[in-house]
Formats: structure tokens, sequence, C-alpha cells
């Protein structure tokens, strides 16, 4: 299993920046559909509550969406988590 792990669907063009992000920077992930009910459920319990897509994490930290990742990469803050 991959450190980061984000939670998508597949007509999301904020799914879409940030896995170009991602790919960019090298960095493999996991991506996980919530198309499927349950693992939208599961979205939304480790997001604690939150149900918009994507919902990134990496390892047991959640960063939230593309907005909050992006936010991250612009203050230099996102590859020393990624480290």
């Amino acid at each position: 299993m991959s450190k980061v792990q984000i939670y998508t669907t597949t007509w999301c063009p904020y799914c879409d920046a940030a896995k170009s992000l991602l790919d960019d920077k090298g960095v493999p992930y996991d991506e996980i559909d919530v198309t499927d009910a349950t693992l939208r459920m599961e979205m939304v319990q480790r997001a604690h509550g939150r149900r918009t897509v994507p919902q990134i994490f990496v390892g047991d930290t959640h960063v939230g969406g593309f907005d909050e990742m992006a936010a991250l990469e612009r203050r230099g803050k996102l590859d020393p988590l990624l480290a």
C-alpha cells in the first residue's frame, strides 16, 4: 500500500488536478474510487464527515482536498510531508 491515498471519482476535475500534482512529483498513490457506496462511507468516516472529493491522506495525516494540498505545496510544506 502506498503512503498516499486519494479518494476520487472519475468525473472530478479536482481529483485529476490532485493526481497530476502527485504524478509531477513522482509520488505513488493508491486511488480509491468512491462511486462504490461502501468506499464512500469509509472516506466520509476517515475524513471526519467531509463528503467531497478528492480526500487525500498521507499516512495517517488527512491533508483534505486539492485546495489544501495545493496550499501546502505553495508554502513548501507538501514535500516534507511526503518524505
